[in-house]
C-alpha cells in the first residue's frame, strides 16, 4: 500500500502548486497626452474626432466624464500625477523638478518594489532622471524630430517605436510599469503652423468643418476679468497665433485633432502588443491627459485658468479586476490627477506613502454604490513671468458653485453652474448670493490650507 500512497501524494503535489501559487503581479501602462481636453473623445460624444482605440478602451473599462486636473499646465500635472499631490505640496510650480522624494513617486516605489520601469516621451518635471527608470527616453517640444541615427522621425511615431523596444526588452519574469507620455496635442509653439501633424493623417478631417465653440464670442470675452483680457495675457497671445480667423479656425483644429487621431492609434497598437502576449488582462491601463484646453472658448487659447475648458481632460480606466459583466462603465464623480498614485499602488497592493494627497479611483468601480467621494476639490496655479501673462488663480470647484481668487489681482468670481454652466455671470455683486459667497470664501482658506 505504500507505493500507491506515495504516488497518490506525489501526484497531488505536483497537481497543487498551480493552484496555490501566488498571482502573477499586475503590470501597469500609463498613457498620458497633452493639451488634450475631455470632450475630444468619440467616447465623449465628440461626433467628429476620431478615437476609436480610446473609445473601445472605455468601453471594456471606465470612462470618468468629470476628471480634473488640480493645476492646468503640463509640468504641474505630471508632477502631480507622479506624487498624488497638489502643486502646494509638491513644489513643482511650473517646469522645474519637484520636492518630493522620488522614493515616494509611483515609479519609484514601484521600481524598489521588483518592477522593470520604463518613462517613453514628455518629462517637463526639470532634468530627466534617466537613472530612476531601467528604460528612460525623454523628448518634447517639437512634432518632427530626429532618432538616435539622425533620421527625422515624427515624436508621436517616436513614442510608438521606444515603446515597443521597451516591451521587447523588458525582462519577461518580472512585472512592468510602462510611462507613456505623449508630446500631442501639444502645439510646436515658435512654429506659425502650430500642430504638424504626419502624412498619412493629412487625409483625416479634409471634409468636415469643426463647429465654432459657443463660448468664442464678444459676449464671451468681455465677461471675462479684465486682466484676463489684457493682450498680455499669454491666453490672448496664442489665440492670435491660432484662432483669429475663421479659416485658421478650422485649419489649426482639423491638424491638432489629426494629432489626436494618431495618439488614438498609438495607443491602440500598445493595447493590442499586450493582448497578443497575454498581459492585457494582467495590466492596468490609464489614458488620462495633463490639462484641459481652451479651443478659442473664450477668445482664449491653451489652459491656465480654472474655468471647465481648462481643468477636465479625458480620464480612461481599464483595470482588470472589473467583472466583465461591468465593464465599459461611465462615473461622473471628480476623478483628479493626483488620484492615479493611490490608485495605482492600491491596485498592486503597495502602500500608499503617507503625503500623498489624492483618493483610489478603485473605490468607484470595485466598490458599493453608497461610496462617499469628493463633491468639490481645491484648484491652484502659479504665477508664470509675472502677472499680466498668467496670473495666479485658486479657486474652489463643485458642480453646484464655482468660486475663483486671484490674489495678484484682489478680484474674485463666483459662479452657479447649476443655472449657468458656461460661467458666464459672476454672482460676487448679487445680493442673492452673499451667503454663498461667504460660505465659497471659508472653504477656500480651509482647502488652500490642507493642500500644503
Amino acid at each position: 500500500m505504500t507505493k500507491p500512497i506515495t504516488l497518490l501524494l506525489t501526484l497531488f503535489s505536483i497537481t497543487a502548486i498551480p493552484l496555490l501559487a501566488e498571482k502573477k503581479p499586475m503590470n501597469v501602462v500609463v498613457m498620458l497626452s497633452d493639451d488634450w481636453r475631455y470632450d475630444t473623445l468619440g467616447a465623449a460624444g465628440n461626433p467628429i474626432v476620431k478615437t476609436p482605440h480610446l473609445d473601445k478602451l472605455a468601453a471594456n473599462g471606465v470612462h470618468f466624464t468629470h476628471a480634473c486636473v488640480t493645476t492646468s499646465i503640463c509640468g504641474v500635472s505630471r508632477a502631480s500625477i507622479m506624487t498624488g499631490q497638489w502643486m502646494s505640496r509638491h513644489g513643482n510650480k511650473g517646469f522645474k523638478g519637484f520636492n518630493t522624494p522620488w522614493s515616494e513617486t509611483y515609479p519609484g516605489i514601484l521600481r524598489a518594489q521588483g518592477y522593470h520601469t520604463g518613462h517613453v516621451g514628455k518629462w517637463h518635471c526639470g532634468k530627466f532622471p534617466a537613472k530612476n527608470f531601467d528604460y528612460g527616453k525623454s523628448y518634447s517640444g517639437r512634432h518632427w524630430i530626429k532618432d538616435e541615427n539622425g533620421n527625422k522621425i515624427h515624436v508621436t511615431a517616436k513614442n510608438l517605436k521606444d515603446s515597443m523596444e521597451f516591451l521587447d526588452k523588458r525582462p519577461k519574469d518580472k512585472p512592468f510599469l510602462l510611462n507613456l507620455c505623449f508630446f500631442a496635442s501639444h502645439a510646436e509653439d515658435p512654429n506659425p503652423k502650430q500642430y504638424l501633424p504626419q502624412e498619412h493623417s493629412m487625409k483625416l478631417y479634409t471634409d468636415v468643418s469643426i463647429p465654432n465653440p459657443v463660448l468664442r464670442s464678444d459676449a464671451a470675452f468681455k465677461n471675462l476679468p479684465p486682466f484676463l483680457q489684457d493682450e498680455r495675457n499669454e491666453g490672448r497671445v496664442r489665440y492670435g497665433w491660432r484662432f483669429t480667423t475663421n479659416e485658421s479656425f478650422q485649419t489649426m483644429m482639423k491638424n491638432y485633432y489629426r494629432l489626436c487621431t494618431e495618439v488614438d492609434e498609438v495607443c491602440g497598437k500598445i493595447v493590442e502588443r499586450l493582448n497578443k502576449e497575454g498581459e492585457l488582462e494582467n495590466t492596468l491601463i490609464i489614458f488620462i491627459g495633463d490639462n484641459g484646453y481652451f479651443h478659442g472658448d473664450r477668445k482664449l487659447a491653451d489652459k491656465w485658468y480654472p474655468y471647465e475648458e481648462s481643468i477636465r481632460v479625458p480620464l480612461i480606466v481599464f483595470d482588470p479586476r472589473i467583472p466583465r459583466g461591468k465593464r465599459g462603465q461611465k462615473n461622473d464623480e471628480y476623478a483628479l490627477n493626483v488620484d492615479l498614485a493611490p490608485t495605482i499602488l492600491k491596485a498592486l497592493g503597495l502602500q500608499i506613502p503617507q503625503g500623498v494627497q489624492g483618493e483610489d479611483l478603485s473605490r468607484l468601480y470595485l466598490g458599493d454604490n453608497d461610496t462617499k467621494w469628493r463633491t468639490e476639490f481645491f484648484y491652484e496655479h502659479a504665477t508664470i513671468s509675472n502677472k499680466h501673462r498668467i496670473p495666479y488663480s485658486e479657486a474652489v470647484v463643485s458642480k453646484t458653485l464655482k468660486y475663483t481668487w486671484w490674489p495678484e489681482w484682489q478680484h474674485e468670481e463666483l459662479y452657479d453652474l447649476t443655472k449657468d454652466p458656461l460661467e458666464q455671470s459672476n454672482l460676487v455683486e448679487n445680493p442673492a448670493y452673499q451667503e454663498q459667497l461667504k460660505q465659497m470664501r471659508a472653504k477656500h482658506k480651509v482647502m488652500a490650507a490642507r493642500a500644503k
